[in-house]
């Protein structure tokens, strides 16, 4: 027995109480909020993984554009001269993109420009493919194909961490 303000309390129940995270299964079994918690963990994993791998292949592909740009700059096709700038572009964005790989946690914002650019390349595509029936195969591909890119980063584009959260409130 203690007094709380003269009041009498049997402080004897508190030993029958348990907390969710003393709580085990006679039989060793976690119990599910914390099974719950490792199937996010590994969902993240698998997510990161995930990213990384599309990080590596886009980059890739982007990068194969040094060649056509090689190959129409070493013989002068000033018929190409604008495809060449644009691919110029995707080469570089290929560069970081396989950079990014190491930690996408830190470029979010690099992810975010990647998806959002294929989309606006995309929808640029597109009408483009209604302008010049003759050659409305190659951009619907094209447009696929940067949808499909677009999309795949921003699905598995990594979380914001809490601290950005906060950093971002503040501003």
């Amino acid at each position: 027995m203690s007094l709380l303000h003269g009041i009498p309390i049997d402080l004897s129940v508190l030993s029958d109480l348990t907390f969710p995270s003393m709580v085990f299964h006679e039989d060793g079994h976690v119990p599910t909020h914390f099974s719950l918690l490792k199937s996010f963990e590994e969902a993240t994993m698998r997510r990161e993984r995930a990213l990384k791998a599309v990080l590596v292949l886009v980059g890739l592909l982007f990068w194969a554009g040094v060649y056509p740009v090689t190959e129409s700059l070493w013989h002068a096709n000033q018929s190409m001269y604008t495809d060449d700038m644009m691919l110029s572009l995707y080469v570089a964005l290929g560069i970081f993109l396989l950079i990014a790989v190491r930690n996408p946690s830190a470029n979010r914002s690099l992810i975010a420009f990647t998806a959002w650019s294929s989309f606006a390349h995309a929808a640029v595509m597109a009408v483009m493919a209604f302008q010049k029936p003759d050659e409305r195969g190659g951009f619907l591909g094209g447009v696929a194909a940067l949808a499909i890119i677009g999309v795949a980063l921003i699905v598995l584009a990594p979380a914001k961490q809490s601290g950005e959260r906060a950093s971002a409130v503040g501003v």
